[in-house]
């Protein structure tokens, strides 16, 4: 081939879309919040310290936000005292679970698949990324197959050079 010859990306025109569902989750569309920091010297729960604590937060730093809510110590937490935090950022949150980093994350990524519009995909060549961050678990693939499989014309996984193919329309 000489240096005349232009290069032609054949994954580009083959028309297929690529789908990364680590990039679906934006980092600013979560917060995280550790009961612990609300404890008397972080391992106490203590009714009246607590509510003061709630009391003092601003709360409008969650707005719009999905919350995942820990506890990071091995404390012993009460279950009014979730349900008070609860109550705190219900005005402003997206949403509030009881989970971690990567859990939180799983759950925002296993909503926006949920209520996705799959027609949008209608006869479309889909490749799922593969190989990505650790919140895209085994759900995450579940869910987007399910979801895409009665409107795509092919699903496949991994990367567009290399796929297995999980689907076709006959």
């Amino acid at each position: 081939m000489d240096s005349s010859t232009p290069i032609i990306n054949k994954v580009a025109e083959s028309g297929i879309l690529t789908i990364d569902l680590a990039d679906w989750v934006k980092q600013e569309d979560i917060a995280l919040i550790d009961l612990a920091d609300f404890l008397f010297e972080g391992i106490v729960l203590r009714e009246k310290e607590f509510r003061a604590k709630l009391s003092e937060t601003d709360w409008m730093a969650y707005a719009g936000k999905w919350v995942g809510m820990y506890c990071s110590t091995d404390a012993i937490i009460q279950k009014w005292a979730w349900m008070l935090m609860v109550k705190s950022l219900h005005p402003y949150t997206t949403n509030v679970l009881f989970a971690g980093p990567d859990t939180i994350k799983e759950a925002v990524l296993l909503e926006k698949i949920n209520t996705m519009d799959a027609s949008a995909y209608a006869d479309m060549r889909i490749v799922i990324k593969g190989c990505g961050e650790k919140f895209v678990t085994e759900n995450a693939y579940l869910a987007i197959s399910r979801k895409l499989i009665p409107e795509v014309k092919t699903l496949m996984y991994g990367e567009p050079c290399s796929t297995v193919p999980v689907y076709k329309k006959k």
